[in-house]
């Protein structure tokens, strides 16, 4: 079997990660639905994230160093938040406008602050300018997201 290199794994990775998302919208929409509030749905969702994460770690013996813990940047340690809101949001909007409204806007947003985030070199990520190319990659997806929007 041929070897994955590392950016061809990472891209299977996002295939299929990015495919878990739009699963996961109805799933915690129904979530949401059987126990009465979207903020619930992530709750539990998060919850089965947790122990699933704590199973994983447990068994990769999987450690955390401290010392390189207590030397994180503020912002480092609110990843969850983020995710929370898109996991409540997907739950909120799934019912209300459907998946692929959901999704594509989505995307069209975390296209936009990637580029920002790029481009300023925010977050510890490495700088890229913003270009004529990138702008329009930015704006086709924009477009894709009104036509998906009133199809």
């Amino acid at each position: 079997m041929p070897s994955l290199t590392s950016s061809s794994l990472s891209i299977a990775i996002m295939l299929l990660a990015g495919a878990m998302v739009a699963v996961q919208g109805p799933i915690n929409a129904t979530l949401g639905r059987a126990i009465g509030s979207p903020v619930n749905a992530a709750l539990v969702s998060f919850l089965v994230g947790t122990v699933l994460l704590a199973l994983v770690a447990l068994v990769q013996r999987v450690g955390a160093d401290t010392a390189a813990l207590r030397a994180l940047p503020w912002w480092a340690w609110v990843g969850g938040v983020c995710g929370t809101i898109f996991v409540t949001g997907a739950a909120y909007a799934v019912p209300r406008i459907g998946v692929a409204s959901m999704l594509t806007i989505g995307i069209a947003s975390q296209l936009l602050m990637a580029v920002l985030l790029d481009h300023l070199g925010a977050l510890n990520v490495p700088q890229r300018s913003v270009s004529l190319t990138r702008l329009m990659g930015v704006a086709l997806v924009m477009l894709g997201t009104i036509i998906v929007r009133r199809a």
